[in-house]
């Protein structure tokens, strides 16, 4: 009989990493931000940062959320930059995330 190690910690990361997306689906939080204001815009940009960190951090041993959070911070910080530029050509004062 041929046993192929390495089935439980897949098994286990995947049960986590269903477990992490259902915690992250929909909502993270609320961001607010003056878009004409660098400073602002970098402790938006924190602030969301460190609410993925607070939902991934049960999980730092699974290569797969780590990967999806740091992805996910990748895309939510771009995300924040498109929306203050935008709101810079609006001329809008407040942006919320």
């Amino acid at each position: 009989m041929m046993k192929i190690n390495g089935l439980d910690q897949l098994s286990k990361q995947m049960k986590q990493l269903e477990k992490f997306m259902k915690e992250i689906d929909g909502s993270l939080g609320e961001i607010g931000f003056d878009p004409f204001d660098a400073e602002s815009i970098e402790q938006a940009i924190i602030s969301m940062e460190n609410m993925i960190d607070q939902k991934s951090e049960n999980y730092l041993n699974n290569p797969m959320i780590s990967e999806i959070a740091e992805n996910l911070k990748e895309n939510r910080r771009q995300s924040i930059i498109d929306k203050a530029a935008e709101a810079r050509t609006n001329n809008d004062e407040d942006t919320q995330v």
